[in-house]
Formats: C-alpha cells, structure tokens, sequence
C-alpha cells in the first residue's frame, strides 16, 4: 500500500515533518510518498496547496493526507477544502491551553524555528563552528569542549557532533582512533586530561566497510578485515580506558545524541 503524504506549514516545515515521520514510521506496511510545502502563509499559496492536493487525489484516486502546522485557521480551512485528511498538529493542544492560561492564540507564524531567544540561537551558532573546528583532530583545544566522541573513521562522530551543536548548542569534539592509536591500544595523550568528558561511538563492520568503500572504493581502508580490526581494537581500548560507548548501525543521530545527553547529565531544550 502507498499513500501521499503533504507536510505544510507556513514557516519552514520541519515541526510538521518531524512530528509527522514519527507518526507515520507507526506504520511499517505502509510505503509514504512526501512532499513538504513549507511557507504557506498567505490566500494564494494556500489556494495553490489546496490544487495541487485536489489534483493528485483525482489522479490517484487515493485520498491523500495532510499533517498541517499552520497557525492561521482561515488557511487551513482553504487547504481542507481539497479533500485530504487534515491532521493539524496543534489542535489537540490549542484549546486546553487556552483554557489553562486564560489566554487566546496569537495566529503568529515562524515562531517554531524562529531566534526568539537570540542568546541560545548564538550558542547554538557558536557551538556549530567549534565541532566544525575540532572536527576529526583538526582542532585539539578540548578545554571548552562539554563532550568528546571517539571512534574510527566513519563511525557517525561527525554528523552527531553537528546535530548537538546546531540544535542543542553543545560544543562536542570528535577525535578519530589512528591506525597508531590502535596498535598501540593506549588512551591518546591530548585525550587524557579530558578522560571524564569522553564517549565512544563504534558500528557494525559490515556496515562501516559499505561506508568506507562509498568514500574510498578498492582501498584497504574499506576492507572488511581492516575495519573489523579496527573496531576490535577500538573496543578493546574503550573498554581498558573506561570510556562509555554505543553501537551507531541501527540508532539515529536524534537518538544518539539524546543517549549522550543522558549519560552526561546534560539537559538542553531544542528551541
């Protein structure tokens, strides 16, 4: 079975597909078709989502669904009007609030993602460019770091660093296990001092060599057998050195970094 999906919002749309792909990933039989249309925030463009929506209904004589964060109830009706099923991520949470705090709905958009708190967006901007300069040892200023990862190449250190920081503002560093640092199965010295704020990330071989041959194709960096070599050092060294660790192969970055937060202590809000 396949159905469409629409994700609107009329700022950029990313609360609508987040909190949409969390819903739909309930429902493994089915297979999504997505489309996300973001600023959707006046008559003409909501007349023009409500077309294209009616028009891909009568193509597919299936009716598609729409997960909808707009905050102007006059353009949701008009996207309604298409005939898809309208599931409006703030309704079920409008009126009780209402209710609760004695006041009414603004209707403002972009305050989702927008900087209402400029000190924490700056955080957010500077912990950014830190994991960018201590990415992969480029950078060994660990001082201001709140969090290392270690691991070997291509085992998910990069990408988590960059989502704490953008999202969460977390100064997080990465430094990658040499081929030097395995053989010799001792903990780096720059990384000594820094033993408490240390987390390792490992992964699957097989799945490490896919990623590996994708980057580097033929190379023996990409072997199975050196990345299985690899990642048994890597544990081993882990282990000896005491430093907390989590398997990447099936896990998300949302969730690997919410697993980190949790063992750090760390408790930061997105927004």
């Amino acid at each position: 079975m396949q159905r469409t999906v629409f994700f609107i919002s009329d700022s950029t749309g990313i609360t609508a597909e987040t909190i949409g792909n969390s819903i739909l990933a309930q429902f493994e039989g089915v297979q999504f078709d997505k489309h996300r249309l973001p600023f959707t925030d006046n008559v003409q463009k909501a007349e023009a989502a409500a077309l294209r929506i009616k028009t891909h209904y009568a193509q597919s004589a299936q009716r598609p669904i729409v997960v909808n964060t707009m905050a102007e109830r006059a353009l949701c009706d008009i996207v309604a009007t298409s005939g898809a099923l309208m599931l409006d991520v703030f309704a079920p949470f409008i009126g009780p609030l209402e209710d609760e705090l004695g006041a009414k709905r603004s209707g403002a958009v972009n305050r989702s993602h927008g900087m209402v708190d400029f000190d924490k967006y700056e955080a957010r901007i500077n912990a950014t460019n830190y994991a960018l300069s201590h990415d992969d040892g480029i950078d060994v200023n660990y001082a201001d770091a709140d969090l290392i990862l270690v691991g070997v190449s291509r085992s998910g250190k990069t990408p988590t660093c960059l989502y704490m920081a953008l999202h969460y503002g977390v100064s997080a560093a990465n430094y990658p296990l040499t081929d030097d640092d395995l053989e010799k199965l001792e903990l780096p010295a720059r990384l000594r001092p820094y033993r408490d704020r240390l987390f390792g990330l490992t992964i699957d071989p097989l799945r490490l060599a896919q990623i590996r041959e994708q980057r580097r194709a033929g190379s023996r960096y990409a072997t199975l057998q050196q990345c299985r070599w690899e990642l048994e050092q890597a544990d081993r060294l882990m282990r000896q050195a005491g430093i907390p660790s989590l398997n990447t192969t099936h896990v998300s970055i949302e969730e690997i970094a919410s697993k980190i937060f949790d063992r750090f202590g760390i408790e930061r809000t997105m927004f």
